[in-house]
């Protein structure tokens, strides 16, 4: 289930699919890892985690360009400074949990040398792997996320429909105080303005109940109070108005963007974020990241050109590209929130699901509906 399957009104025109691969070449895979249920023991579980996958061009090391933007960063992405440096990523970007990180980033670099990706007589690499924090309800200091959870994740990295919801890396996490985790959205341009594709993949962990807003309704406020999460352990860091969540937002374009175009691009999730009611609190880590597909940059051998040339938009047209951007955050939260199941984690704590019955209530109150 998709928000617009529920008859909420989003601006812009979605990709086939809605989804981040509608941007041709970007592949998205999962691997999900939930077991037991009960008190909580360190090793053992229960176990509500998992990883992401998102391949820019395929199952190749070519390199494309890219920007990034911090907008609070009490998060990781490895790989960032790199990025920064040279504006260029290579290979996939994976998302986890916070604790899960330095496990996910060697495996990928194993995961290149099992598959033969690089042909240099000298190998490096500097991986994309961001987290956001499942420890609510998940044994994270278990350390159950494994290599092959990681190269299931990349091996059934595919184009088309993405899962999403309690999937991958979002298996474990809470938006706005309901059940969150991955989503996913894409919206196409006009011909008008160079008929490109945007797509964004989020994975949702942020917010308070109380700024949830859908379409503009501030659904947060009507539904206070109501099917809030039950936590059995002291729980007075999450009161009081405090946000702990984060958001990791992944951001495709096959428009030809330079790094310093994406940087940009990257900065306009922070609008769609804020119109579903996030904030960038002290504690949240959010960390935004934008690539472009429409240079490949082919170092497979260490014959390399001296001269290369490269597309790329003026910047008169790359507003359209901005607005699209934060339409597609926008949908892609929701569409997290509207795909997540409750769930019930380590000590029997309990985060439930946004009822799409109660949701669709109150945006017909507020005439939202198509």
């Amino acid at each position: 289930m998709k928000a617009r399957g529920l008859g909420i009104q989003f601006d812009g025109q979605p990709g086939k699919n809605n989804t981040i691969t509608d941007v041709e070449g970007v592949l998205v895979g999962h691997s999900t890892i939930i077991e037991g249920e009960g008190e909580l023991v360190r090793g053992k579980g229960p176990i509500r985690t998992g990883v992401t996958a998102i391949f820019p061009c395929g199952k190749s090391s070519d390199e494309v360009f890219a920007g990034l933007f911090s907008y609070n960063g009490n998060g990781e992405m490895t790989g960032s400074h790199w990025i920064e440096e040279v504006g260029q990523l290579k290979g996939p970007i994976c998302l986890t949990n916070t604790h899960s990180v330095g496990l996910v980033r060697d495996s990928i670099i194993e995961w290149f040398i099992n598959n033969g990706f690089y042909k240099k007589s000298v190998f490096w690499s500097l991986p994309v792997v961001a987290e956001t924090y499942d420890g609510l309800l998940n044994d994270i200091n278990g350390f159950h996320v494994k290599k092959e959870h990681v190269f299931e994740a990349l091996d059934s990295s595919k184009s088309g429909n993405v899962e999403e919801g309690n999937v991958g890396g979002g298996t474990g996490m809470v938006c706005h105080q309901f059940k969150g985790g991955i989503g996913t959205s894409s919206r196409i341009l006009d011909e008008r303005f160079g008929d490109f594709t945007v797509g964004v993949l989020v994975q949702a962990n942020y917010g308070l109940r109380e700024h949830l807003t859908i379409s503009g309704v501030p659904v947060g406020k009507e539904l206070k109070g109501e099917s809030m999460p039950k936590f059995h352990f002291d729980s007075k860091s999450l009161e009081g108005g405090n946000e702990i969540g984060s958001i990791i937002v992944v951001v495709a374009t096959d428009a030809p963007l330079l790094p310093n175009q994406l940087k940009r691009l990257a900065k306009r999730v922070t609008a769609g974020l804020a119109r579903t009611g996030g904030y960038g609190g002290h504690t949240s880590g959010d960390i935004f990241l934008a690539f472009s597909t429409a240079n490949r940059l082919k170092k497979e051998t260490d014959v390399k050109e001296k001269i290369s040339s490269v597309k790329t938009l003026d910047d008169l047209y790359i507003s359209h590209l901005f607005k699209a951007t934060a339409e597609a955050t926008e949908e892609a939260i929701i569409n997290a929130l509207v795909s997540a199941e409750t769930m019930e984690g380590i000590n029997k704590n309990i985060v439930y699901a946004l009822s799409h019955d109660k949701l669709h209530n109150i945006l017909g109150k507020y005439n939202r509906l198509n």
